[in-house]
């Protein structure tokens, strides 16, 4: 098993905090609002906490039925959270699990900058490169630009 690092940085116009809860407490009920054509619901263990499991269904012809996240925490004061993929998705045979570590950080003009460190664990003596990486970071934005113009169209919502 080999680990892979990679940092990437995006900018949005929605504030640190709104984001935050979109992608953690209130994800249950934001994504599938926000992207239905890609994310079909979420199923969350308990409340979501530390070691929690949380299943993510896609919609009939997504290229993946589901994916399962492993919750390593939540930081509601730095708008920080940590999280596993741990199956389905995108891991295929090539990755056993993805690690994830996400910030939104406050801009000037009121919107955020998110910072996330990726740490991909190979399955075997496989190796995954920058293209790949790449590839799979513009696959998350079917879900995470819905979630963007959601927030940006419905300013009452994760407040």
């Amino acid at each position: 098993m080999g680990v892979f690092s990679y940092d990437y940085e995006t900018t949005s116009p929605v504030a640190p905090a709104r984001l935050f809860k979109a992608f953690t407490v209130e994800a249950p009920k934001v994504w599938p609002t926000a992207a239905p054509n890609a994310v079909k619901s979420i199923e969350v263990e308990a409340n979501p906490s530390s070691g929690s499991i949380v299943k993510i269904n896609f919609v009939e012809g997504f290229p993946f039925q589901y994916m399962k996240h492993q919750i390593g925490g939540h930081d509601e004061n730095n708008f920080s959270y940590s999280y596993s993929l741990i199956e389905g998705g995108p891991l295929g045979d090539k990755l056993e699990k993805i690690s994830y570590e996400n910030k939104f950080e406050a801009t000037a003009g009121g919107g955020s900058i998110c910072k996330s460190s990726m740490k991909f664990y190979t399955a075997g003596d496989n190796v995954i490169t920058e293209d790949e990486i790449k590839a799979r970071i513009k696959g998350s934005e079917t879900v995470y630009k819905p979630i963007e113009a959601y927030l940006l169209a419905n300013p009452e919502a994760c407040n």
